[in-house]
């Protein structure tokens, strides 16, 4: 698994590479600044799902590599803005400091910007030079999960309840769209690109939808317990900044437990594609298990 993802976050690092505007383009800081938060060390867990989806579906994750980087680029814009004092007011990021601290509140709102502007100038120069319905379609799939449909709606019902009770459908409804949504999305519009048929895109969203829930409720566990090394980041901000979690709603132990229920979720929605998911199968219970 290991030697897996290291071949596939090097795709993805050497595409975004050719994708982004060069560091030398004027004005450079805000190319910079772009670069800065993409190459800052990210896992690429969407642009992998999305890739790996394909091949499982067509055998060829090439297919699928400007979108992979677009969703990348739109999940990196998130970050930066979530970091920013208006939201998270976080100082560091995967080891690092974010990028309001390098350049600026101001350069860093317009870098998240940027990239969400320029994931979608990716993906439209991907349709026009490949005229095909499914590229739309895997578009349209992504602008709603990064719209109010999904990312942006959970977020703005994360900051709404923050420092207040929550009950357990809205909690639910915030976490599957603040992450869940792009997760999703990841991996359906790879399926999408790949050629699914609707038995098969059925199957992988309801993957998507417990690997979502169970990354996002790890999260929450490992801002309690985990290690401020390894994640890169200061722990106990959930806490620090009355965020709902399902630590908070829940406790840690059946936070835990929930993880696992819906990880083992995840890997029986994979059922109905044998084998060729084993890489699915595995990357769900490698993520339930991360330390970061």
């Amino acid at each position: 698994m290991i030697d897996e993802l290291k071949k596939y976050i090097e795709i993805v690092d050497n595409a975004l590479d050719k994708y982004l505007p060069d560091e030398s383009s004027y004005p450079q800081i805000i190319h910079e600044s772009m670069r800065y938060s993409v190459f800052a060390g990210g896992k690429r867990i969407r642009p992998i799902l999305c890739l790996k989806t394909c091949e499982m579906v067509s055998g060829d994750y090439t297919v699928a590599l400007p979108v992979a980087c677009a969703i990348e680029m739109i999940h990196t814009y998130s970050l930066i803005h979530d970091d920013l004092p208006a939201m998270d007011n976080d100082d560091f990021r995967r080891g690092k400091p974010t990028n309001h601290k390098i350049y600026g509140d101001a350069i860093a709102l317009l870098a998240g910007d940027a990239l969400l502007t320029h994931a979608f100038a990716v993906l439209n120069n991907y349709a026009l030079q490949n005229p095909n319905k499914k590229i739309l379609e895997a578009i349209e799939v992504i602008a709603k999960a990064a719209g109010t449909e999904g990312m942006i709606g959970g977020q703005v019902v994360d900051i709404i309840y923050q420092g207040k009770s929550i009950d357990e459908k809205t909690m639910y409804y915030m976490h599957n769209h603040k992450t869940g949504a792009l997760i999703k999305a990841s991996v359906l519009s790879g399926a999408i690109i790949g050629g699914a048929d609707d038995v098969q895109l059925n199957a992988l969203e309801k993957y998507a939808d417990y690997l979502g829930l169970a990354f996002q409720i790890m999260d929450d566990v490992l801002d309690v317990i985990g290690n401020e090394k390894q994640l890169g980041k200061p722990v106990g901000s959930d806490a620090k900044n009355n965020k709902c979690t399902f630590v908070s709603i829940y406790g840690l132990d059946k936070a835990r437990q929930l993880v696992q229920d819906f990880t083992k979720e995840a890997v029986e929605a994979l059922s109905i594609f044998g084998e060729k998911s084993s890489f699915l199968r595995e990357f769900v219970i490698y993520l339930s298990k991360r330390k970061a």
